[in-house]
Parts: C-alpha cells; structure tokens; sequence
C-alpha cells in the first residue's frame, strides 16, 4: 500500500510557489469581485505627525570658553550647573 501512495506522488510534483506583487485596490477587486467598484483612499485615512525640529546648540569658540571657566568662578558655575 505505501509502494502505490509513494510511486503516485512521485508523479505529481507540487511547483514552487512564486511570491505576486499586488496592490491594495487589485485585492480588493480580487476579493469583493463585481460586487464593489469603488475606490478606496487608504492614505485619506491616515493622521499627520508633525516632526519637532531640535534645538541646535550654537558653535561658539572654544577658546572663550576656557578663559571664562578658568580659575574659581569658573569652576563654581560647573558646580552650581551640575548640582541642579
């Protein structure tokens, strides 16, 4: 019994499945066929995100701020900075 169920599958080989590219509005014809005719606008649909743009800080030189954090005021307004 298992020789005649493997020599007939043997015969009839399944062919590979290929991956088909389609649209929204095709698979919906697919799916509802003549029934529906209308257009869907699935992108109306969708809400608007605003992107919040971030605050660069300015390049200043370098070079006034290391005169301005030198000495003991200097290093008061790092510590007084980072304590809050």
């Amino acid at each position: 019994m298992k020789l005649k169920i493997t020599e007939i599958q043997s015969k009839f080989k399944k062919p590979t499945l290929r991956r088909v590219k389609i649209s929204a509005e095709a698979m919906l014809s697919v799916l509802l066929g003549t029934r529906c005719k209308e257009v869907f606008d699935f992108k109306a649909n969708l809400k608007t995100v605003k992107k919040e743009e971030e605050k660069k800080e300015e390049v200043t030189d370098w070079r006034k701020n290391v005169e301005a954090m030198s000495g003991m005021e200097g290093r008061k307004k790092l510590f007084d900075a980072s304590g809050n």
